[in-house]
């Protein structure tokens, strides 16, 4: 008889000091006494419904809870970039697109580069699942010639907990607020003032809860940035004669030394005027000189 006995009174006490329980009471805790609504005549029993949907929502809610160490355990944004040497652009960046799908992801941004005299070349960001990573990294190897990977891991548990505890707070204040605003019968002055805090603490709330989502969503999609160019080109680009290009190449060269001498002439000219003139000068002065030393 005493062990049944014993096992309820366990059961008992484990769904009283249930994590929804324990945040009924720390809510009930906060909630204003009446000698605290000062300029407010407000009853226990005018509480309007907005109040009470406020408080549900706050035990209800995930965040207003203290985060679980599972749920927090894995909370890490994983980044990777890659650079891959192909032979066709258009394909590599076909084979991406099918690895992505493949894994369960998808690309999200493509930037290509084919124009004429540059090196064709695309960049693709993935988006993959955070528990597949490790597979999209796997299949690199079959693009194409893997040249350089990065990979970065941002831990982020320690500030999801500590956004998940400060929106719990806001919550909490937010619900004493709004029991101060139940019936507005006080001063114009003491509800503007608690209006006016109601709305700052709901501009955190709404700030914790981007951030939160931020987190959540940055952890469980992991962002890799694949880079694939074709092999530089010897001479000229793709799909042209190299030695065509070189013929082209020295008719250029020749070109620009003969331009090079036109511009040259605009300061051998005028230096080849300046030394004529001061020789014809010297040439006329030197009979003068010779007659001047005969006397």
């Amino acid at each position: 008889m005493r062990t049944p006995i014993l096992a309820a009174t366990l059961a008992l006490a484990a769904a009283c000091n249930s994590p929804l329980e324990r945040q009924s009471r720390t809510a009930d805790s906060l909630a204003v006494k009446p000698a605290e609504l000062v300029g407010f005549a407000a009853s226990p029993t005018s509480v309007p419904a907005r109040l009470m949907r406020a408080r549900t929502a706050a035990v209800s809610d995930e965040t207003a809870l203290p985060p679980l160490a599972g749920a927090t355990s894995n909370m890490v944004i994983r980044t990777g970039q890659a650079s891959i040497q192909v032979d066709s652009l258009e394909q590599a960046v076909a084979r991406v697109r099918l690895l992505a799908s493949r894994i369960g992801g998808y690309v999200a941004n493509t930037s290509m580069q084919t124009g004429q005299g540059q090196l064709r070349s695309a960049s693709i960001e993935v988006k993959l699942p955070a528990d597949r990573f490790d597979d999209g990294l796997g299949g690199l190897a079959s693009l194409g010639k893997l040249e350089s990977v990065n990979v970065n891991a941002e831990d982020v548990c320690e500030e999801f907990t500590d956004v998940t505890a400060r929106m719990g707070n806001a919550r909490r204040l937010e619900t004493r607020l709004i029991e101060l605003l139940a019936t507005r019968t006080g001063k114009l002055s003491d509800v503007l003032d608690v209006e006016k805090e109601l709305a700052r603490v709901r501009e955190e709330i709404d700030r914790y809860e981007g951030r939160l989502r931020y987190l959540r969503a940055h952890t469980a999609l992991s962002t890799l940035t694949i880079y694939v160019h074709e092999p530089l080109p010897v001479v000229g680009h793709a799909g042209s004669s190299v030695i065509g290009e070189a013929f082209k190449q020295s008719w250029r060269n020749f070109v620009g030394l003969v331009a090079a001498m036109i511009r040259s002439l605009g300061i051998v000219i005028p230096v080849a005027v300046l030394v004529l003139a001061l020789w014809v000068s010297a040439k006329r002065l030197s009979p003068l000189a010779t007659r001047s030393a005969g006397r």
